[in-house]
């Protein structure tokens, strides 16, 4: 046999991936079983198969109705693109008043009227969710607002310290501050 029609030898890449492929193909079957527990752990937090929240914050009593506050995760705000920093919440409101509130809402400082109170919480009365922004320039010792309008027209206000309501959106604010 002449040395033209002879196989070339094989280069150091292909002798690589013949004796590694194997190995290799179970590598990438393995890496993405590592975020498998983080992956269901999210989905259940997000399903509500763990709460409101990883954070809960408490009852709240606005007017004559309550609900319960939850930090959707107990970590400082996340940037989301050209919207800002925003901060996920969960709420239940209490079995009696689920059916007399119109809707809730949630807001940083004292809403000026009922126009501009905030991110209207969405969802069925038993687990609502809200994304509030937070500007970098919040006060340490800002305020949360929940406004609730009930279906006869009346407005009710709570408000709680935001140390309360997620101590990591403090901590962030007073570093962002420095």
């Amino acid at each position: 046999m002449s040395k033209d029609l002879a196989t070339p030898a094989p280069s150091g890449l292909g002798r690589f991936w013949r004796k590694w492929r194997f190995h290799l193909n179970i590598l990438l079957i393995l890496v993405p079983l590592g975020f498998m527990p983080r992956y269901f752990a999210e989905t259940a937090l997000f399903r509500g198969d763990k709460g409101l929240g990883q954070r809960v914050v408490g009852e709240v009593q606005v007017g004559p109705w309550s609900l319960t506050l939850a930090e959707l995760k107990d970590k400082a705000p996340e940037l989301d693109g050209v919207s800002g920093y925003m901060k996920g919440f969960n709420a239940a409101l209490c079995d009696a008043c689920a059916q007399r509130v119109k809707a809730t809402y949630l807001r940083i400082g004292k809403p000026r009227s009922l126009r501009a109170a905030g991110v209207i919480f969405f969802g069925s009365a038993h687990r609502q969710g809200a994304s509030l922004p937070v500007p970098q320039n919040t006060p340490v010792d800002a305020q949360l607002w929940i406004t609730m309008e009930g279906w006869d027209g009346s407005v009710h206000q709570a408000a709680i310290p935001l140390e309360q309501a997620s101590p990591k959106t403090v901590e962030w604010l007073a570093k962002a501050a420095r």
